[in-house]
């Protein structure tokens, strides 16, 4: 398994979407992504996107108001991620249209399903817009 966890976070670090793929306590998840979070944030854009943490490689990417912050295994290829989290902004951009925080806040069902169409257990399954984005559209289409 190479994908721990995935957060989205805002500028002000609060949370608007986290899928973790290993189990924590509700109570380990929030120490650590109050960690990570203060970690990534406090960084300027000229240092790198990779952050080690603890037993974990954190690759993360900011969108206008967005973090997109991906743990993964040491061993895990930190450009691949990157690739990674530009895919899930441009599915969600494709989507919402210019996806923002609001889009994720009103419709955090639809991120979590664009996420769980992508990644299985931890790993990447899906890297096709049209593929990932064809249940969506059918659930729309229907209600």
């Amino acid at each position: 398994m190479g994908i721990r966890f995935i957060l989205m976070v805002n500028k002000q670090g609060q949370t608007r979407l986290a899928q973790y793929y290993e189990y924590l306590t509700l109570e380990e998840r929030r120490a650590l992504e109050g960690e990570i979070v203060r970690k990534c944030l406090a960084r300027n854009e000229q240092q790198c996107s990779f952050v080690e943490h603890r037993n974990y490689k954190i690759v993360y990417r900011r969108y206008a108001s967005l973090f997109f912050l991906v743990g993964v295994d040491n061993e895990e290829n930190e450009l691949a991620i990157l690739e990674f989290i530009h895919l899930l902004v441009e599915t969600m951009d494709r989507h919402f249209g210019n996806v923002c925080e609001l889009d994720i806040m009103f419709h955090l069902e639809k991120a979590h399903f664009m996420l769980e169409e992508m990644v299985m257990n931890g790993c990447i399954v899906e890297t096709s817009k049209s593929n990932i984005l064809a249940p969506i559209q059918l659930m729309d289409k229907s209600s």
